[in-house]
């Protein structure tokens, strides 16, 4: 399988700086959060300077009114909250090290998927993670102390799912980490899941269950859509319950793809050999790009990739 390198030749701040003003999914996810949480921190302020007895007791209710309770009647009560609950963070070094997670991995996502799908992974993998976490407390006995006052804020979950699903999706897709070295980001994934596994007793254990939901979420979305890639459009999330549905459904196989008249049947050899030469030029390309960037391919090998992308 092709090793794909995250390039890091150019100066970071003027990616950066690129990078926001091109107005993408990823860039706007990243806005919103941190909009939010400037939004947060000025209301705290303010309550400050009325120096009202009551202010701390109205900047906790307005976070409680939109992080995500662990009691299931308080959800039932709040159900935006499985919502709001991943855009809410508490303090400068929670929403730093989640930006800067999402602004990673979501630029490798990006590299190889579109947009839409990231979206998709971000708010389901957010959803999935704040529901981990609320079966975790209600069925364990050793949170029941603590159901009817618990709650979960933050990004971490769909982070952790946009982490997963990329290092599923290109598993030998290397990054450089600071005293390690070359590192293959599946590896990463894997070291992030146990930590949080091993870190459950040892406080925030609703935190890293969630991380742990929103990353089995990223998995099981990944290895779907790599199985049904053939029949999902590419450009559009896959519907994801509709696939998993399809996986025991036995269907005719046909030596042309269903909807298209080529006019004439394709055989299976003919059809899976064409297939194979098309996925490794893909593939070339793909390297080009972890080595040069996008910009350097030729505009016949642009106009290939997004070809065959709307294809898939």
């Amino acid at each position: 399988m092709t090793n794909y390198n995250y390039g890091q030749n150019q100066n970071p701040l003027d990616e950066i700086k690129r990078f926001f003003r091109q107005g993408s999914a990823l860039s706007i996810l990243i806005l919103v959060n941190v909009a939010i949480w400037v939004f947060v921190q000025a209301l705290k302020v303010i309550l400050f300077f009325y120096n009202s007895p009551g202010s701390d007791a109205v900047h906790t209710l307005f976070l409680h009114s939109l992080a995500i309770p662990a009691s299931i009647p308080g959800l039932a009560m709040k159900p935006w909250t499985i919502l709001t609950y991943m855009f809410l963070h508490f303090d400068i070094w929670h929403i730093l090290f989640n930006m800067l997670w999402l602004y990673w991995f979501g630029r490798i996502f990006l590299e190889f998927l579109p947009s839409k799908q990231l979206v998709s992974i971000y708010f389901l993998g957010g959803i999935s993670g704040g529901l981990f976490y609320v079966l975790a407390f209600n069925f364990f006995p050793v949170f029941s102390s603590l159901l009817p006052i618990s709650f979960a804020l933050g990004a971490s979950a769909s982070v952790m799912a946009i982490v997963t699903s990329i290092s599923v999706y290109v598993p030998n897709y290397t990054i450089q980490l600071l005293l390690i070295g070359r590192l293959k980001i599946i590896y990463l994934a894997v070291i992030l899941f146990v930590f949080d596994f091993f870190m459950i007793p040892s406080g925030n254990a609703g935190g890293h269950i969630a991380h742990i939901g929103g990353a089995l979420f990223g998995a099981i979305y990944m290895l779907l859509y790599r199985y049904s890639k053939n029949k999902v459009q590419y450009g559009n999330s896959p519907d994801l319950i509709r696939n998993f549905i399809n996986l025991f459904k036995n269907k005719a196989k046909t030596g042309h793809s269903p909807g298209v008249n080529y006019g004439r049947p394709v055989s299976d050899e003919d059809y899976n050999l064409k297939k194979k030469e098309t996925q490794k030029k893909v593939d070339e390309i793909l390297e080009k790009i972890s080595k040069g960037g996008y910009d350097c391919l030729s505009k016949e090998e642009k106009e290939f990739l997004f070809k065959t992308s709307n294809k898939r």
